[in-house]
């Protein structure tokens, strides 16, 4: 199943923590060289130690373009190339009433969780063209379609990615440019403790046992980069679908 990403270089936003450090642990050991992207140097490099050789750590704020061109340079510079992008980074904050919120703190959100998917995609796309083709995954949720108190950021965030996969798909599928969504479904991270401790709306009510561990997006991403996939260009796979879940393996 793995044996597709042996000696590809795949770039992951938002590596330090959760599922993109779930994922730069996958597809290192799926034989893969990873390009760890996050605004916690300390973190991504001390995963980069752990994974070894493979792996480089690219300090990085991806709400300003320049930083992930340079990032994206700096992994192709260090591996020859660029075959996959997996726009991981994003924020949950603020959760808060839309005539409450902070405009600064809602514009913050949107810097991280739209435009630094398409700095992503500005970044990588045209290194990937270059070398025939590539793979970029961004990473959405429910979220996208579905509307939840105090989260009007993150909602229409996450619904502006869902279209900008299909924009992607739309312009650059013809080609080489396999575009598609992770919709995971809630993931035990970090965001899951800031959302309960949020207290507004029913995600925050969940229990800690009603979410999935890291690993089993990260397990769908290496999937992903598959033709097996390739009926969810354009689109989002969803990891709520049991049928899906059942097809990779991802059984409590």
């Amino acid at each position: 199943m793995t044996d597709h990403l042996q000696g590809k270089t795949v770039a992951i936003t938002g590596a330090s923590r959760g599922i993109g450090a779930a994922a730069a642990e996958a597809f290192a050991d799926a034989g893969a060289q990873v390009i760890l992207i996050a605004r916690d140097g300390d973190a991504i490099a001390q995963l980069a130690g752990q994974i070894g050789t493979s792996a480089l750590a690219v300090p990085c704020d991806v709400s300003r373009y320049w930083e992930v061109e340079a990032a994206i340079t700096a992994g192709v510079d260090t591996f020859g190339g660029l075959n996959v992008l997996i726009n991981n980074a994003g924020i949950i904050e603020p959760i808060a009433p839309i005539d409450a919120v902070d405009p600064d703190a809602w514009g913050n959100l949107i810097d991280v969780n739209l435009k630094g998917v398409l700095h992503g995609i500005r970044a990588a796309v045209p290194v990937m063209r270059q070398r025939g083709g590539g793979t970029v995954i961004n990473i959405s949720s429910g979220a996208a379609t579905s509307a939840l108190e105090g989260w009007s950021a993150y909602c229409a965030s996450k619904a502006a990615v869902l279209m900008l996969t299909a924009s992607l798909h739309k312009e650059l599928g013809g080609a080489g440019i396999r575009a598609l969504g992770l919709s995971p479904g809630t993931v035990a991270t970090q965001m899951q403790r800031v959302i309960k401790a949020s207290g507004v709306n029913p995600v925050s009510q969940l229990d800690w046992s009603d979410h999935i561990p890291p690993d089993w997006p990260a397990r769908a991403l290496i999937w992903m980069c598959s033709a097996e996939a390739d009926d969810y260009l354009g689109t989002d796979v969803k990891l709520r679908d049991p049928d899906l879940r059942a097809r990779l393996g991802l059984t409590t």
